[in-house]
């Protein structure tokens, strides 16, 4: 029974190594039988002498390269050479010996750890394999250690796993480390082979260090006329950490120029930059103190305990006295004067001073682009305005003008003020009729009958409201066909007075009315109102209102005949006088254009 050889890898020795020796049962000894072998390696690796069947490996195995061989063996008889038995197959195993020292996966490993982790921390594995049997023996078992990298960190001896070995590690104080395992094989043991590796660890920042003011107290200077917005000075708190661990937010926490000043931060540089937040004035306040305060917006709570993350300074702010230009008393006057005020008149005043400390005098003037007209002027040393020509409320209601301040020793200051003057109303202006009124009367209409309603207006603007009162003329009071009744509404109606009119008769009434306001000092104005006597029909509506001329019985009226009779005379005299008195060329008579229906006299009366 055969079926396995072994034999150990890595021979040294000068002689071929036996491996075995190959027998059959059909062997006498006499030679009659011959050994053969085929397979993995046989006639090179593996040769067998034919005679006594012994096996001999010929050059040095490696089992990593090769760690089983299969092999046929046949016994044949010499002389036929046909086989004694059936071919048999066998292995041969190659023995491990240690030759073969662990190696890492990686030459060089990188890794992160959080600055300040606890002991124990995770930070990386790592792995070497050996190419030795594993199930043979303690070739392959590797154990790892540490060499360079202590006491901060620590290797799991047989998981590779590098773990933080010491509290607190700073990455302010240090932040690349750089450790060297080993892995040895044997299980550790002497005489085991070694291979190392190189692990580059990098300590990452955490905020565990507060902004730090350099200095507890700055000081800037500003001009008042500095606008708002306008950056006065840059401070900055350091911090030892970095990214968004490093960035600090400033904020004004208390001082005289809460309200006054701000402070933002640069997301480029992380200072803060202080700023006007509103008008400053050095007459009122020269001098500011601000505490200015810097924090960390991003906190770890694990890290409270350090203390609070935030420093304060002081900022002390100067301000500045620039020459200002006047400063009038209120940003805009508002004046008002009546329409019917005299010229000279005096209608108010502005004023303005120098808010500087040495209180320069101050001269006033009128922009005259804002009057071209000179409607109004300026008392240049008091600032009183007063009138230069008289006003009229219904041509301009509103004056809008401006008055310039300028301090007398340097005329570059100056500054503006709008003034509006309202004209006030005066009753200066008559009542007169909204629109010119012609109506008509029917022949055959009745005593108080409404025939028109009239309406007025006033340029005025009294402050109850207008209030007109309508009536006839004095002068047309007595026999007249027609009255007025006033509605007491500001409107009025024209009534007939009699029953009936006749436009042959009369065909034509002018009705004067008197219009009055009810204001001081009372103004009235009369207007006329033209009546003309129509036919209507029976429902009231005009159908003409031209008088018919006297009708002829032969169809012609007494006007058409007369005319008619003037044209034949001067066409007869044409005729008989001679050609050199003939009239000048140009000279006719037309006498198909009369218009011979018309009425040849109209009648009119004023009342």
């Amino acid at each position: 029974m055969w079926n396995q050889f072994f034999l150990l890898e890595e021979y040294t020795g000068s002689d071929y190594q036996y491996v075995g020796k190959l027998h059959s049962d059909q062997d006498r000894g006499d030679g009659s039988l011959k050994y053969i072998l085929s397979g993995d390696g046989a006639g090179d690796l593996f040769i067998i002498n034919e005679n006594t069947g012994d096996i001999q490996a010929t050059k040095r195995l490696d089992r990593e390269e090769k760690p089983v061989y299969i092999l046929r063996a046949q016994a044949i008889n010499r002389r036929t050479g046909r086989p004694v038995e059936p071919e048999s197959e066998f292995i041969i195993k190659i023995h491990d010996i240690n030759d073969n020292e662990p190696i890492f996966t990686k030459d060089v490993y990188t890794a992160t750890v959080p600055e300040m982790s606890d002991v124990g921390t995770f930070v990386v594995q790592v792995t070497a394999t050996d190419a030795d049997d594993p199930t043979y023996g303690n070739s392959a078992k590797v154990v790892y250690s540490i060499l360079q990298g202590q006491p901060y960190f620590s290797v799991e001896s047989e998981t590779g796993i590098i773990k933080t070995a010491l509290l607190n590690m700073d990455r302010e104080n240090r932040e690349q480390y750089q450790v060297v395992i080993q892995a040895k094989d044997m299980g550790g043991q002497m005489g085991g082979l070694s291979g190392t590796t190189t692990v580059n660890i990098t300590l990452t920042d955490v905020n565990d260090n507060p902004p730090r003011f350099p200095q507890s107290t700055y000081q800037f200077k500003t001009p008042e006329s500095s606008p708002p917005g306008t950056p006065i000075g840059r401070i900055k708190a350091s911090d030892a950490d970095m990214g968004e661990n490093a960035e600090i937010e400033y904020s004004i926490t208390e001082g005289e120029g809460l309200d006054m000043f701000d402070v933002v931060t640069d997301q480029e540089t992380q200072e803060g930059v202080i700023t006007v937040k509103k008008v400053l004035d050095f007459e009122k306040k020269k001098v500011y103190t601000l505490k200015v305060e810097a924090s960390n917006p991003h906190v770890e709570p694990r890290f409270l305990y350090l203390g609070p993350f935030k420093d304060a300074a002081t900022v002390r702010i100067v301000v500045e006295d620039v020459d200002e230009p006047p400063v009038f008393s209120k940003l805009a006057y508002i004046l008002q004067i009546r329409e019917d005020a005299q010229i000279n008149t005096t209608i108010g005043s502005v004023t303005a001073q120098d808010p500087d400390a040495a209180r320069n005098p101050v001269k006033y003037s009128v922009d005259r682009h804002t009057d071209m007209d000179r409607i109004f002027n300026i008392d240049s040393g008091n600032g009183s305005i007063f009138t230069s020509k008289l006003l009229d409320r219904e041509t301009l209601l509103w004056h809008n003008i401006t008055v310039i301040a300028t301090e007398i020793n340097n005329p570059k200051q100056s500054s503006r003020v709008p003034l509006y003057i309202k004209v006030l109303d005066v009753n200066d202006n008559a009542p007169e009729f909204a629109e010119f009124y012609e109506t008509f009367v029917c022949e055959k209409a009745k005593a108080d009958q409404l025939i028109q309603t009239l309406r007025a207006i006033d340029k005025d603007d009294p402050y109850s409201g207008h209030q007109f009162s309508f009536s006839l003329a004095p002068e047309a009071t007595s026999g007249s066909n027609f009255t007025i009744q006033d509605n007491k509404d500001n409107t009025a109606g024209i009534l007939t007075r009699k029953n009936g009119y006749n436009r042959h008769e009369m065909s034509t009434y002018l009705l004067p009315v008197v219009i009055s306001d009810n204001d001081y000092p009372v103004q009235s104005s009369t207007g006329t109102v033209t009546v003309r006597v129509c036919a209507c029909d029976h429902h009231g509506n005009m159908q003409s209102c031209h008088a018919e001329a006297l009708v002829h019985p032969t169809g012609l009226s007494t006007g058409a005949l007369i005319a008619i009779l003037l044209c034949i005379v001067t066409l007869l005299g044409k005729l008989l006088l001679p050609a050199s008195y003939l009239p000048m060329r140009g000279t006719h008579c037309y006498c198909d254009t009369l218009d011979l229906s018309a009425s040849p006299i109209k009648a009119y009366s004023p009342l």
